[in-house]
């Protein structure tokens, strides 16, 4: 059994065994292996953004795990060209379209420019996720020459470079033009010049302005004809080649990438081996996040899900969870997801801390790995508190404002969840049920298996609370709708408990109800028994 190498048993472990059999089979010694991801600084960073750079440091962990130095890069591509105006940003950015997006003024004025803005956003979240990274803006490492010795060797070579984008991809384009966009020295656009020719004397670039059509728009160049030294960083490697020429100018081993970008990446695997003479990192490819309409989560298209709004109402450890628990699958996803994964992270810690048994030992092996990864190897010593995510919900909408922590201080106490003073975790998790309890209406129930006679009796409450808006009557109604299917009230609490909280017991379910809204509370009981 390959040697429990896979040592915790996740993907993570078996990506990073593969990365290291792989880099022994081509004979590559490296001190330190480098895993990488790139941070898009077009638009506001959305989850999947993070998800490359958590999955990118998770292989990072598992190579240090297994007996290796390792670090995690986080490329910003900030000299990338402005392609389209996100929604919800000003409309006057459209004049930047073009543009070098770390030459855009930052429409938030508090930072440098639109791509140190945008890069800032992504490195919030990965700093609040204790994600450690060494940092790379795409702009400073043209300008300081990380690239130069890849970029004169495309340039020198672009013929071939033409040649292997057509038997890769069918496009003729770079038979015809080099894989290099000058800035415009007239301009100042980037996307709309064309590289005709290289002077490998001089290190110039030969170039006139003409436009480019961009996502249906044409952006008309300025007909400037200019050339430039490219060791200045006045322009950028196009797509079909710049991840060849960071891998080997940065010595990258991993990066993972969506199937978005599948063809650009077997271009510049092919490139990075047969023109720049370096073996490719190891990749793993990833589906999309997808939004509840079945939409691919984007940073321009309006629908941005973004980290900081998952750590609004969550956990860093549970956003973490949604990048390492797997990495193949498409996945739908938004806000309302979140309160099943502070369950999972609860689940998992039980598991870890022995409350929980699980009886095939490489099971526990990968679960008590993936928490370990959730926690990027800093756990706890002791177990959290663990109350369920819409029991905080429903006593931070009734809490008294003002002294909410108190409250439901004092209410977890007399329910028996809390025994002694109040864990600092506490506070966070009523701090994530307050904003959740501000923000959304939606009860997150738990997948229960429901008898007939126990969907009867929930089919005729549901009936009750249609009409009926008082907290004893509810009460009475849930007793009658028992007994009437001969069924032991005290069970049948029990079960909307755990239907509706996640739990065995809670506060008074007719209390409950009026709370959270009678409609909300059919619905998911509508959702129970339909399962």
């Amino acid at each position: 059994m390959e040697k429990e190498i896979i040592g915790r048993g996740t993907w993570l472990d078996k990506v990073a065994f593969e990365i290291l059999q792989r880099e022994e089979s081509i004979g590559r010694k490296v001190d330190v292996l480098r895993t990488e991801s790139g941070l898009g600084a077009s638009g506001i960073p959305h989850v999947g953004s993070l998800g490359d750079c958590a999955r990118a440091y998770g292989i990072k962990l598992a190579l240090e795990a297994q007996g290796r130095k390792s670090e995690y890069i986080a490329f910003s591509d900030d000299k990338d060209g402005l392609r389209k105006v996100p929604a919800g940003l000003p409309d006057d950015l459209n004049r930047y379209l073009g543009f070098p997006v770390s030459s855009i003024p930052d429409p938030f004025s508090c930072h440098g420019s639109y791509g140190e803005h945008m890069s800032s956003l992504l490195q919030d979240a990965l700093d609040k996720c204790g994600i450690e990274y060494k940092f790379y803006s795409g702009t400073k490492a043209y300008k300081e020459g990380s690239f130069n010795m890849q970029i004169e060797v495309l340039l020198k070579n672009a013929k071939r470079v033409g040649e292997i984008i057509k038997e890769e991809l069918g496009q003729e384009k770079y038979t015809e033009v080099l894989p290099y966009f000058p800035v415009c020295s007239s301009c100042g656009r980037i996307y709309t010049t064309k590289a005709y020719d290289f002077v490998p004397e001089e290190s110039k670039v030969l170039y006139q302005c003409e436009g480019l059509e961009i996502k249906g728009k044409w952006i008309g160049g300025c007909k400037h004809k200019g050339e430039v030294d490219y060791r200045t960083g006045d322009g950028k490697l196009t797509w079909k080649v710049e991840f060849a020429a960071r891998w080997a100018g940065l010595g990258i081993n991993f990066e993972a990438y969506g199937k978005d970008i599948a063809d650009s990446v077997r271009v510049n695997d092919r490139i990075c081996r047969d023109i720049l003479g370096y073996e490719p990192p190891f990749h793993v490819q990833y589906e999309m996040f997808l939004d509840k309409g079945g939409r691919k989560i984007s940073k321009s298209t309006g629908n941005v899900f973004t980290p900081q709004v998952w750590l609004t109402y969550g956990s860093p450890q549970s956003l973490l969870l949604l990048m390492f628990k797997r990495i193949v699958g498409t996945r739908v996803l938004s806000p309302l997801d979140i309160p099943q994964y502070m369950t999972e992270i609860d689940d998992l810690e039980d598991v870890y801390f022995g409350g929980k048994t699980v009886a095939d030992k490489m099971e526990l092996a990968k679960l008590r790995g993936l928490y370990e990864y959730c926690w990027l190897f800093e756990t706890p010593s002791q177990p959290s508190i663990h109350v369920p995510y819409n029991l905080l919900v429903y006593l931070a909408k009734v809490a008294p404002k003002g002294s909410e922590i108190q409250y439901i201080t004092e209410k977890l106490r007399e329910y028996g969840y809390v025994k002694t003073a109040v864990q600092e975790d506490l506070k966070k998790r009523v701090e994530y049920a307050r904003s959740w309890a501000e923000d959304f209406v939606e009860i997150q129930e738990t997948t229960v298996k429901v008898s007939e006679r126990e969907r009867k009796a929930i089919t005729q409450l549901i009936e009750v609370l249609r009409v009926e808006r008082d907290e004893r009557a509810i009460q009475n109604a849930i007793f009658n709708s028992a007994k009437s299917v001969e069924l032991e009230p005290r069970d049948f609490f029990k079960l909307l408990y755990r239907i509706l909280l996640g739990s065995s017991e809670g506060p008074k379910l007719g209390s409950y109800i009026v709370a959270m809204g009678n409609e909300n509370v059919i619905d998911t009981l509508q959702r129970a028994i339909s399962q």
